[in-house]
């Protein structure tokens, strides 16, 4: 019995039925699965400017295999588009938008399953935590990365364009030059074409079982791509009838394999709190943070795409992708986990025969002996805070300078600009976290892509309880908790201070004594701020602490 098949003769069926006979439903179709295509399609952003054909597929595929397509369509946000306002803090909060969107949509409406378009940062986890949160079958469909172009004898990408900006103030780069990279920084469709977040997560949920196998990383509008469309298409039906729920699927094992690839694909700092908040969706009882903190310290970073290394995201896709990835760890990850495609997570390993170890090393060669990411505490991080530390120079792993201190992004962007950071510094911007922001400010970011720009990313270290992009390269330490607004000793770091940051012991520190550390605690008073009425208002109110995934309250 499908859900979505109500009693005949009930108020809820009579007007139903009449709206979808309207919309051309025949009498067979009323007892087929009812499918929700969740399209997050927009004309703001190359990001999802090619989901509308998609999700055309999507719908036309789903008709072939016996179900009943009902596209729905969610707020879009792109990290280089919608972080325009407010210093970029409608970004993180989109994330949660998104998936009570799904909810009032899919579960008003009692469909049957779901198959979601992912493409830039926040769709991918909102649409995890969506379907695990409405536990109803779900599958992922990554939409693929962009490409870049030639600017005069270079290949520029969106990733040169992002950090070249800090070259204009030091007077290496002219706006002009700029202009002339922007225009042919992006020449497809899709997400930033680097290991960022985007990226990350396609690869991550594969890793968990929600996509279905050699999906991801995934050139978009590729002929392989359109492939695993028309396969997802016709396998979410086939999920329906098998009940196969995500629940059944994100199981605390899942996430740690989840883990283990962030960790060797030197991933994204925000897997962290995405994995973490789709692990809360799941109601699971697994803190993320200490799952990072155990499998780390058997960990090695295997791949090395930018900004890690030289090497390319379509580099992974061709060496085996996140199916590589997951066969060299092949003798450390969870193999009986059950995935969307109906088999475990062995038994699909078992379909790829050979791995480019060019591009994904093997545990015993990997391209670094310490893994991607890394879990720091001290006194800074009490409950916790990330560091890729694949993006820093092996020989920068430690680091110890004075503090300046920031509240906003904007404003160390602008010091930057005027000389007034200098080797040695560790630039603090705080109130930068989900409650203090609130919603985390991306402005941080575009000060440490202008901090690289200006060539000073391995002479100044940055550390925020908001978080950096995916593509930041440098000696940089993030989502530090608790956050500033509540009351975390980031918050009484004085302009000065001597801090300590040690990726390789997994320590950040501000040099100073206990007692006069517990006396600024004591003495702190949270900073008043002005928020404007709207979706930030209820935002602040309602988000969980990062080491929670930064989800909202139930």
């Amino acid at each position: 019995m499908l859900r979505s098949n109500l009693k005949p003769g009930s108020t809820s069926w009579a007007v139903r039925r009449t709206q979808w006979k309207f919309l051309g439903l025949s009498e067979e179709d009323f007892e087929r699965p009812k499918i929700a295509v969740i399209n997050t399609s927009s004309t703001l952003s190359s990001c999802y400017i090619h989901l509308d054909d998609i999700s055309e597929k999507v719908q036309e595929g789903i008709r072939r295999a016996g179900g009943v397509p009902f596209e729905i369509r969610t707020t879009a946000p792109s990290d280089f588009i919608t972080n325009a306002g407010r210093e970029g803090r409608y970004i993180l909060p989109s994330r949660d938008l998104i998936v009570n969107d799904i909810e009032v949509m899919v579960e008003g409406a009692l469909l049957d399953g779901m198959i979601c378009l992912s493409s830039c940062d926040k769709t991918a986890p909102a649409h995890m935590m969506a379907g695990a949160r409405l536990n109803i079958p779900t599958i992922i469909v990554p939409c693929g990365y962009n490409k870049g172009g030639m600017c005069g004898k270079a290949f520029v990408d969106i990733d040169d364009v992002f950090e070249s900006v800090g070259k204009i103030s030091k007077g290496d780069l002219s706006v002009d030059q700029l202009t002339d990279m922007t225009n042919v920084g992006i020449t497809t469709p899709g997400v930033c074409a680097g290991m960022g977040t985007a990226n990350t997560m396609h690869i991550l949920a594969e890793a968990l079982g929600m996509t279905l196998p050699g999906i991801a990383p995934i050139a978009a509008n590729s002929p392989k791509l359109y492939e695993f469309i028309e396969r997802s298409s016709r396998r979410i039906v086939e999920m329906i009838h098998e009940e196969l729920t995500p629940r059944r699927i994100l199981t605390v094992e899942a996430f740690e394999n989840a883990v283990r690839v962030a960790l060797a694909i030197g991933g994204s700092v925000n897997s962290l709190r995405h994995l973490s908040a789709v692990a809360a969706e799941a109601e699971l009882d697994v803190n993320i943070v200490q799952v990072f903190e155990r499998i780390v310290e058997e960990s090695s970073l295997l791949v090395n795409v930018r900004p890690n290394g030289p090497d390319h995201i379509e580099d992974l896709e061709q060496a085996g992708g996140a199916m590589g990835v997951m066969k060299q760890l092949e003798d450390k990850i969870n193999q009986g986990i059950l995935t969307v495609s109906g088999r475990t997570v062995g038994e699909n390993l078992q379909e790829l025969k050979e791995v480019d170890e060019k591009i994904i090393r093997s545990s015993n060669d990997p391209w670094r002996k310490t893994s991607g990411l890394v879990i720091l505490r001290g006194n800074l991080a009490p409950e916790g805070a990330i560091s890729k530390a694949s993006s820093a120079p092996e020989d920068k792993q430690f680091f110890e300078g004075t503090a300046k201190v920031f509240n906003s992004g904007t404003k160390a962007i602008e010091a930057l600009e005027q000389g007034a950071i200098q080797p040695g510094d560790v630039v603090v911007i705080r109130e930068a976290g989900p409650k203090g922001g609130p919603g985390t400010l991306l402005t941080a970011s575009h000060f440490i892509a202008s901090l690289t720009g200006a060539g000073m990313n391995e002479e100044v270290a940055v550390i925020t309880d908001g978080q950096n992009s995916g593509l930041n390269r440098g000696i940089l330490v993030s989502q530090i908790m608790p956050e500033a607004a509540e009351g975390g000793p980031l918050a009484v770091v004085k302009e000065g201070d001597a801090i300590q940051i040690d990726l390789i012991n997994k320590k950040i520190n501000v040099l100073i004594s206990d007692e006069e550390l517990q006396n600024r605690l004591e003495e702190w008073v949270p900073t008043e701020k002005e928020v404007p009425r709207g979706w930030l208002k209820i935002y602040q109110k309602v988000v969980q602490s990062g080491n929670k995934g930064s989800i909202l309250l139930e």
